[in-house]
């Protein structure tokens, strides 16, 4: 038995916005070497009517097509790893208010979103035990790290840079998911390429509290590092196409899109007119301008809503 990591995040590049750093832990009835294989096979059989449930967050959703594909793949995972398909509890479970669980915008509508999804994320989470059984996989964790914008310039302001807290926050987020490991098991993790870094060695050192991390790989594309004798960790650009990444990609859009429809739905309501924003930087400076009278009325600072990097 292998525990298998996988980490995303969704919003390094917005000012507006949190970043959010999604999190999945897969058990795998194969040594490290043989996971690729089982977690493929899981992926071929986790389909709902022809169409696959977990992929690669970019591919599943696009802004204005709602939300449907992200949450029923990502309660779906959620209700095979033990915890309940419900939109609501799933927002708060990741530290969102209520308003981020409000009847977001949906491919059916909200009702449909509200009343079908989260059923249909229990009920396909219970048709697809045996098939991913077969494949020797199962769901053990879907986690959830969500940095608010106060708490990300409070980080650039401890010295940090954009790259660091994203390689700060996916890092911590996996320890916790290699905590869970029974003893002696082995533990594969892997994340998407944070940014240009090529170079982890201190950050996974620090992160695992390993003092010796040796380094396998370190290409432009692909760096990986072993931190126990059982334990490796990788950081690959496109490793969405892996599925313990994908569904964490998955989870760390989903989440995001929720809180920007919280986000948005509070700023309409105090600015008539105001447009929609997903927070990256050209819009952001758009709507920066726009909610400038609201924001200044509301008495909420700058540092609370604007990622200064």
């Amino acid at each position: 038995m292998t525990l298998v990591i996988g980490t995303d995040e969704a919003g390094y590049g917005p000012n507006l916005g949190p970043l959010v750093v999604g999190g999945t832990a897969w058990r795998v009835t194969a040594a490290p070497a043989g996971v690729e294989t089982s977690l493929a096979a899981a992926a071929a059989a986790a389909t709902t009517d022809g169409v696959p449930l977990w992929g690669d967050s970019k591919l599943l959703y696009k802004a204005g097509a709602g939300l449907d594909a992200l949450e029923r793949g990502v309660l779906t995972a959620v209700a095979l790893a033990g915890g309940v398909a419900d939109r609501a509890a799933w927002a708060a479970a990741c530290g969102l208010d209520a308003a981020a669980a409000a009847d977001p915008p949906t491919t059916d509508g909200p009702a449909a979103s509200d009343h079908g999804g989260n059923a249909r994320g229990a009920a396909l989470a219970e048709s697809l035990r045996s098939p991913l059984a077969a494949a020797g996989v199962t769901v053990a964790a879907v986690r959830c790290r969500v940095v608010s914008p106060a708490e990300f310039n409070a980080l650039l302001d401890r010295g940090l840079n954009k790259s660091d807290v994203l390689s700060e926050v996916t890092l911590t987020l996996a320890a916790d998911l290699v905590a869970t490991a029974d003893a002696d098991e082995p533990v594969v993790v892997w994340c998407d390429r944070h940014g240009g870094r090529r170079r982890y060695a201190p950050l996974v050192s620090r992160a695992f509290g390993s003092p010796l991390v040796q380094p396998l790989a370190e290409t432009p594309r692909h760096s990986g590092y072993r931190f126990a004798s059982d334990r490796t960790i990788e950081f690959t650009v496109g490793g969405e196409q892996r599925l313990p990444v994908a569904v964490a990609s998955m989870t760390a859009k989903y989440v995001r899109e929720l809180a920007m429809w919280a986000f948005n739905d509070f700023w309409r309501r105090r600015a008539a007119g105001l447009a929609d924003t997903a927070g990256y930087p050209v819009d952001a400076a758009r709507w920066r301008q726009a909610a400038a009278g609201a924001v200044a009325a509301s008495g909420i600072h700058w540092d609370a809503i604007w990622r200064r990097a």
